[in-house]
């Protein structure tokens, strides 16, 4: 089995600078966080992740079950935000409902808030809602006491970094995920460029 490193980078914004949350394009609305929404928030989490480098580099990102299960441990966690968790929809009725975007956040008063999962459907893309999600969830930080919020991100991920830079986030350290290759597709996938 072979190894594979992942360069990601920890960013980190001052609260006193972050930008104010933005109104989302037409036809979208915040859903609130609600205990009877941690499976839909996995849902979206999966269909956000599962073609993306961080499938590779978590796992967890490119299964449902996965996605369940982090959404359960992000729940339990001390310091889980309801207030910085966030899911975007779209449509009104049962039809029409499409599930767009989530972010979950964790923090605690006088700590550093993290980010966990910034995630955008594809088909949704494009249309400014990673950015009003993460103004969201950093309003939700802001009203809990925290100055400082963190998240990371994976290098080759670069919307997402140019993303968080255009925010006001800036890199604090770079880090290294080990990922053990399963399979030679894995690793072709990892290897390839996005």
């Amino acid at each position: 089995m072979q190894s594979t490193y992942f360069k990601r980078f920890r960013m980190e914004i001052d609260l006193a600078a972050a930008p104010a949350p933005g109104s989302l394009p037409p036809g979208y609305r915040f859903v609130p966080w609600n205990e009877a929404m941690t499976d839909v928030h996995a849902r979206t989490k999966f269909r956000a992740f599962r073609d993306e480098i961080d499938a590779i580099v978590f796992s967890c990102l490119g299964d449902i079950e996965g996605c369940r299960r982090l959404m359960r441990e992000i729940r339990k966690k001390p310091g889980f935000l309801p207030a910085a968790t966030w899911l975007i929809a779209r449509g009104s009725s049962p039809e029409s409902l499409q599930w767009c975007g989530t972010i979950q956040g964790v923090g605690a008063p006088g700590s550093v808030g993290m980010i966990q999962n910034v995630g955008v459907v594809p088909g949704h893309r494009g249309l400014g809602l990673g950015r009003c999600l993460v103004a969201r969830a950093l309003a939700g930080f802001r009203m809990h006491g925290l100055r400082r919020v963190g998240l990371e991100v994976t290098v080759d991920n670069a919307r997402a970094v140019r993303l968080y830079q255009r925010m006001g986030f800036h890199r604090t350290r770079t880090v290294y995920k080990v990922v053990e290759a399963a399979d030679e597709q894995t690793l072709a996938f990892a290897e390839s460029p996005l």
